[in-house]
């Protein structure tokens, strides 16, 4: 039944990679089935039959779909079914996206569609790795054209060493966690989090990286030459090469003057009447103009903004190819909010808002992985105004969650742990204005608000991007601080964050076909240094060192530790105990199964009524200890004493006192503070305590 059935295997990091051809899916352009361990993913690529028309860029969409029952889990919820992608899902997807897209021809606009479906998980091999390379796979032996094939590995750093896929237990401990996508020649995507990596060992964590790529395209390339599919025919959308050149001859010293400008508002005003010119001029003799204008105009301040680059090593707002925009930072500008910080870098203006809240308000995840629940929080937020447009608000897109989730991948590694700062902490970072690399200012604004809020980090986080120009003889140069016009018409974004002592992350978009190790060394020096200084002239400058004192608005919190058997005691039955300690102060308590109990208040004294409270419900007196308590009842056998908070026993009154008494009262009264032994219980369970033995 399946004559085109084929089975391809390869040992990747010492574990089974398996690839079967010609089984699932064929009526997809080009679809496998990849097994790496125990770890299955049905990846198919498909692409429409005629370009869509009116647009000008390539219509791609990846989808990294996960199914709970690759885990073994019936979705959560009251469909029982799975919903919109997982965060983690959609930043697979970026992932996956960004090595891919490149590789097409740049004048292919036929809709093409990568479905990435994750069927069994086996914690110890990458899904999201397994994917990247499924997806090359089932668009090399498709018939979609595409420059492929491209690899991935996923690289850790345990106990020094670099460990290429690590186990589920190695990835616990590794300080590194670097994807890297290469072709056989190229690095043509890096994205990673790291704990403070030095540049020298980041720079060899890629190439090792690169090394075992190469020798899994060898495999991927036998594939390719034993089922792949004959490229397919399309019509070429690229501009008509004679109008371009009398268009871009006809405006060029116009386009030029427009575009020599720090501002962008200013350049976009003087390129108004540039366009409306040349649509004046030409439309006659070029019909599809007005279609095509967008991308004319695009490719004419490419040409332009590409030569001053390269040529006369001119960048558009007369900088230094090393020079980095004015920069300027200031905190406390929100006087209710916990912590706020405003990071200005040119007209890219970013505000972050920092919020404190009790260890519960975590985010809890639902996904294919053992990761629960997150205890900080980052969310990015770029609304029309910040570049000028005039658009309604939207939810948050896959680039505010990939950016976001930057920001709080390169911050992280310097938070302070639950037990040293028992905090959920949620930062919100509110693009103001955008002119170049929003993502890195987010970073930069997130320092400054997370030490407004007086979160003890354990070293301040700066981010900048590094952008890249390439001629066709293979010479290039790079920038820093690239803006706007630089990354839409440059070659790279090559972001990178960090503290003074290492990378904390990296995300590097390309629009070239990859990077050579030149290339990727001199952008890890370059914004080293650049973070450097930003660090120490700017942030710093704003705010010294993290607030000695949380905002007067900021919850207050207590964290102790009980019995885990005395968990029930303080929950009580049917939870009223902990309701009612709640109700009584005012406080919100939270309790985990190791007995770390979490009490959080408006105030110190509701905080500290709670604490009193569940302190006095697993207290347990030691036999022969001396406490200190209060009379309470009088009876004709003794004194009843409460030596703690809820804790009552009796002084028989023949141990009211070293020599004989006759009467409880000629020792004690109502309310007088005593001194007191505690000797125990009787067999009904009673407290017995002494008076004169705690003499």
């Amino acid at each position: 039944m399946f004559e085109k059935y084929k089975v391809y295997e390869y040992e990747y990091a010492g574990r089974p990679f398996v690839v079967e051809v010609g089984k699932l899916a064929g009526l997809a352009n080009g679809s496998c089935l990849v097994r790496y361990g125990e770890t299955v993913l049905l990846c198919c690529a498909t692409a429409s039959a005629a370009p869509r028309e009116g647009i000008d860029f390539l219509p791609l969409s990846v989808d990294y779909d996960e199914k709970m029952y690759a885990v073994g889990k019936i979705p959560g919820g009251f469909l029982k079914r799975e919903g919109r992608p997982s965060e983690k899902a959609i930043l697979t997807s970026r992932v996956i996206d960004r090595p891919i897209r490149p590789l097409f021809p740049k004048d292919l606009r036929n809709d093409v569609a990568l479905t990435l479906t994750v069927m069994s998980v086996d914690p110890d091999c990458s899904p999201e790795i397994t994917a990247m390379i499924g997806a090359s796979i089932a668009l090399s032996i498709s018939d979609i054209p595409w420059n492929g094939p491209i690899g991935g590995a996923f690289m850790g750093l345990v106990d020094g060493q670099i460990v290429v896929n690590p186990t589920a237990e190695q990835r616990k401990v590794s300080t590194l966690e670097l994807t890297v996508a290469a072709s056989e020649k190229k690095v043509v995507m890096i994205e990673a989090g790291a704990r403070e990596v030095d540049d020298e060992t980041m720079y060899n964590a890629i190439m090792k990286a690169h090394e075992v790529i190469k020798d899994l395209l060898a495999f991927i390339n036998k594939i390719i030459a034993e089922v792949g599919k004959p490229k397919f025919a399309y019509p070429s959308c690229e501009l008509d090469h004679d109008m371009f050149d009398e268009i871009f001859a006809y405006c060029e010293k116009d386009v030029m003057a427009a575009l020599d400008t720090d501002d962008k508002t200013v350049r976009d005003a003087r390129m108004q009447p540039i366009t409306e010119d040349i649509l004046a001029h030409f439309s006659e003799k070029y019909e599809n103009l007005p279609t095509v204008l967008p991308e004319l105009i695009y490719k004419i301040q490419k040409k332009i903004v590409r030569r001053w680059l390269l040529v006369d090593k001119k960048r558009v707002d007369g900088r230094r190819m090393d020079e980095i925009r004015p920069l300027a930072a200031e905190t406390g500008l929100l006087p209710r909010a916990h912590g706020s910080g405003l990071f200005t870098r040119g007209q890219t203006q970013v505000l972050t808002v920092a919020t404190l809240g009790p260890v519960s308000d975590a985010q809890m995840l639902e996904g294919l992985d053992d990761e629960t629940e997150k205890r900080y929080m980052h969310h990015y937020n770029m609304p029309g105004y910040s570049t000028g447009e005039a658009k309604a608000l939207r939810s948050p897109g896959r680039r505010e969650i990939g950016h976001g989730a930057l920001a709080e991948r390169s911050l992280i590694p310097v938070l302070p742990s639950v037990e040293e700062f028992p905090y959920a902490i949620r930062c919100v970072s509110e693009v103001v204005s955008s002119n170049g690399s929003t993502s890195q200012a987010s970073v930069c604004g997130s320092t400054l608000a997370l030490m407004d809020a007086g979160v003890p980090i354990k070293a301040p986080v700066a981010g900048i991007s590094c952008g890249l120009i390439t001629a066709e003889d293979g010479s290039f140069d790079t920038m820093i601080d690239i803006q706007g016009l630089e990354d839409f018409y440059g070659d790279m974004d090559f972001k990178v964050a960090g503290t003074h002592k290492g990378i904390t992350a990296i995300q590097m978009d390309l629009k070239i076909d990859g990077l050579t190790p030149e290339i990727i060394h001199r952008a890890l020096t370059t914004t080293h240094a650049a973070r450097d200084y930003i660090i120490d002239e700017v942030i710093l400058k704003a705010i010294p060192a993290p607030r000695a004192e949380l905002s007067k608005y900021a919850p207050k919190m207590i964290t102790i530790m009980i019995d885990p058997d005395k968990i029930g005691k303080v929950i009580g039955p049917g939870g009223k105990t902990i309701q009612k300690i709640v109700s009584d102060t005012g406080a919100k308590v939270d309790i985990n199964d190791d007995g770390s109990v979490f009490i959080s208040a408006v105030n110190t004294e509701s905080a500290e009524q709670a604490k009193a409270i569940i302190d006095a419900i697993v207290f347990e007196p030691v036999v022969g200890e001396t406490y200190t308590g209060v009379v309470t009842r009088i009876i004709p056998i003794g004194a009843f004493v409460e030596f703690a908070p809820g804790k009552e026993g009796m002084v028989h009154i023949s141990k009211l006192a070293a020599t004989r008494t006759e009467k409880v009262e000629d020792v004690v009264t109502l309310g007088d503070q005593v001194r007191v032994k505690y000797l125990g219980t009787d067999e009904k369970g009673r407290m017995n305590l002494s008076m004169k033995d705690a003499q």
